[in-house]
């Protein structure tokens, strides 16, 4: 699936490129076990394919044909790094378990419930879309003894485990502000259930969005210490108090309680 994904991009780049024969060569370099950028992964290779340049090389290395970690740093709160990438097996001292292609793949049956304890109740086409992998139905299969099954307004069918909380439609959602790339958001082949159609897009742009009543109705920002909030559509005023209230808080928190300011925009017309 990561190959494909990189090859989607790149496949005229890496036209001719023995991709097991690239992996070997990666691997070799890799196996000093110093971490190395994406870049000078690449440079390091460039002498024996020049064509496909730096990043196509790199990407495909480093994303799709050997398993690796990116290290601290990089995943540090408010510690900004370069990336540097160090293989899996140096890292964890392993090598990655076999995974059966088949029902009884547990990783895939772990995956599943893992996905549905986070975003249940769902349809298998979600799980594919979220993770991008095909052949999940079958490890659905093996779990449908285990899962409570409904229908949505459209007729498909919702999975989910049996103990999850469930909570009554007219329960009230809280004002939540997400991040970019938010899986609240991303997590599903059918996002209207979270955003609508008009506004698909943010969800893969990069937006950061505020959800009313549990949809995405506005976006924000954050600019010397305000965190600005623009609706998508009209809000009441309740709504638009919820928005400010959160906004406040999460300007405290962004700010280590220098800033509490927020702005929230007119609705449009």
């Amino acid at each position: 699936m990561l190959r494909q994904r990189v090859l989607a991009t790149y496949r005229s780049d890496l036209q001719g490129v023995d991709l097991e024969e690239l992996a070997a060569a990666g691997r070799a370099v890799l196996a000093d076990g110093q971490p190395r950028s994406m870049g000078d992964l690449a440079r390091a290779l460039a002498h024996r394919w020049p064509d496909p340049g730096h990043r196509p090389l790199g990407e495909m290395l480093v994303a799709a044909l050997i398993p690796t970690v990116q290290l601290p740093p990089r995943g540090l709160w408010r510690t900004r790094a370069g990336v540097r990438n160090a293989p899996y097996t140096h890292w964890l001292g392993r090598d990655p378990d076999p995974v059966p292609a088949d029902a009884a793949d547990p990783v895939g049956q772990a995956l599943v419930r893992r996905y549905l304890a986070a975003f249940g109740p769902a349809a298998t086409a979600d799980v594919r879309a979220w993770s991008g992998l095909a052949g999940l139905p079958a490890a659905v299969a093996a779990l449908r003894g285990e899962l409570v099954s409904f229908r949505d307004e459209r007729g498909r069918e919702l999975l989910d485990l049996p103990d999850a909380p469930r909570p009554d439609p007219d329960t009230p959602a809280p004002v939540r502000f997400l991040p970019a790339f938010d899986n609240t958001v991303l997590g599903y082949h059918d996002r209207t259930r979270v955003i609508d159609d008009a506004h698909r897009g943010l969800s893969v742009a990069g937006a950061r969005v505020v959800l009313v009543d549990g949809r995405v109705a506005a976006t924000w920002t954050v600019e010397d210490g305000t965190v600005a909030v623009t609706p998508l559509y009209r809000l009441s005023r309740a709504d638009r108090d919820a928005a400010a209230e959160e906004g406040r808080a999460l300007a405290v928190f962004l700010s280590d309680g220098d800033s509490d300011r927020v702005t929230v925009a007119a609705s449009p017309a």
